[in-house]
């Protein structure tokens, strides 16, 4: 793709975000554009959200864990975005709707690292010696394309469609438990609306994150200290609205709770 379509469309998701305001498909206007062309135009974005913002790259996120979503965008792996400073609510925060457009929960493990992780070659095992504990999250997505009608350049160029992430209430050595058979239960309003288990990120949690690393070992970057990486999302996202509380548990690590005003 040109240079000037890359800066043209990560301008317009830029002001998107900024202005809570959704956008047409990108695919629908460009059907040539490429996942090369949509991490092109997510790396833009967030070099605006660095350095016009002054926001910080703190960690990554990794989507598209499951085979439903997989088969539902038609790929056959999953995606990352970055998080950023700006991008970290409290445990229990109230977040204002309208900062949103339409936006949905899920619940993840949110892994901690110790220790930089460079791929190629990078292993659950290596994973789990890398990583100083894990939590659990929400991750609030958000999509800036219209109605959520993504195809996965769509999602790519959009930050992987993340908006904002809550991390709960514990921190749990990922060597005390078998993270691929922890169970998640997701309330709304007290009533339970999600389930999943921890393979439901690509078999393990962990899995995923050896898979973010060896894939940005392509593009010759590294997973840092100290940065937090989503795992995947263990169920089926949740919508929600104003008035909203969700909590979320999952088994041996602890639980998280966002509310929507």
């Amino acid at each position: 793709m040109q240079p000037m379509f890359i800066e043209q469309l990560s301008d317009e998701l830029y002001r998107a975000l900024k202005d809570s305001q959704p956008i047409a498909p990108l695919t629908e206007r460009v059907p040539s554009l490429t996942l090369q062309d949509a991490y092109a135009i997510q790396m833009r974005v967030l070099a605006h959200r660095v350095e016009i913002d002054g926001e910080r790259v703190i960690g990554k996120k990794i989507g598209v864990t499951s085979q439903v979503v997989m088969d539902l965008l038609k790929v056959d792996q999953p995606d990352f975005g970055h998080l950023t400073s700006a991008m970290l609510r409290e445990d229990g925060a109230a977040i204002a709707i309208n900062e949103l457009i339409a936006p949905k929960a899920e619940g993840e493990i949110a892994f901690i690292l110790k220790h930089e992780l460079a791929g190629p070659g990078v292993t659950v095992a290596d994973v789990l010696r890398a990583t100083e504990y894990v939590m659990p999250c929400f991750e609030i997505v958000d999509s800036r394309i219209r109605d959520w009608k993504i195809q996965i350049q769509d999602t790519v160029a959009d930050n992987a469609s993340s908006s904002l992430f809550i991390l709960g209430d514990c921190a749990v050595d990922p060597r005390e438990l078998d993270l691929s058979l922890v169970g998640m239960t997701l309330e709304l309003n007290g009533e339970i609306v999600s389930t999943g288990a921890g393979a439901a990120a690509l078999g393990h949690p962990a899995n995923a994150v050896a898979w973010l690393a060896n894939t940005l070992g392509k593009l010759d970057m590294t997973l840092k200290p100290g940065e937090v990486i989503l795992s995947g999302s263990l169920g089926a996202m949740v919508a929600m609205k104003a008035g909203d509380n969700l909590r979320m548990s999952i088994g041996g690590i602890g639980s998280a709770g966002v509310r929507f005003i």
